[in-house]
């Protein structure tokens, strides 16, 4: 089973992000951006592909046993950027560092129990909310001629920048709610099995974190 380390957004922070979302759909054509499902929306803190079998006990055991000592804190979505000019993101604000730490210790329980793990830094936590599609561009305007061109007279990868870049600007104030964080989730991705042909997430194991809190 495919499977990774998480910090899923509540509810209600879930709610105002969708707000914020319903606003910006309306200014984009349906044609230029594959919007993530709702249900699909979280902060990886490590990714361990396919497991081997009998891994997933020893893996839950050691989350629960790094983890334990981490102490709960608070998060915050804020602002918006692209990875590759093609992923669109919102960031996080609040207690980064220690969503960092939380990664670092997910890598790690991986690393200990031999599961593979992709080793690229988590150090700008994110929550994906879409995906500009190759090609798209603003609506052709009535009366002209159908073709390859943007309104702009540009093509391609020109005008996917100009969808993304709008998509960043709209979101770029973003500042959601703050929540406190007091558990990761152990996760099985089943990739084309979820809503829309993405993917599905199936929670296998929740671990508290349980450590004293910070001096403040």
């Amino acid at each position: 089973m495919r499977a990774f380390a998480a910090v899923w957004p509540p509810e209600e922070v879930l709610d105002h992000l969708d707000l914020a979302l319903a606003s910006v759909r309306a200014s984009v054509p349906s044609s230029a951006l594959r919007w993530s499902a709702r249900e699909t929306r979280h902060l990886t803190a490590a990714f361990y592909g396919e497991l081997p079998d009998g891994a997933l006990p020893a893996l839950s055991s050691e989350l629960a046993g790094r983890l334990s000592e981490r102490a709960p804190f608070e998060l915050a979505l804020h602002g918006a950027g692209l990875f590759a000019h093609r992923t669109l993101w919102v960031g996080v604000g609040g207690d980064v560092a220690a969503q960092r730490d939380v990664s670092g210790a997910c890598a790690a329980a991986g690393e200990a129990v031999g599961a593979w793990h992709d080793d690229r830094p988590r150090d700008r936590p994110h929550l994906t909310v879409g995906r500009v599609r190759p090609g798209s561009r603003p609506p052709r305007r009535r009366g002209s001629p159908a073709g390859a061109t943007s309104p702009s007279g540009r093509r391609g990868s020109e005008v996917d920048d100009e969808v993304a870049a709008a998509l960043v600007r709209a979101l770029s104030v973003y500042e959601g709610p703050a929540w406190l964080v007091d558990e990761v989730l152990l996760v099985e991705s089943q990739p084309g099995a979820g809503r829309g042909g993405g993917p599905l997430y199936r929670p296998v194991e929740r671990i508290p974190l349980t450590g004293p809190s910070r001096a403040s």
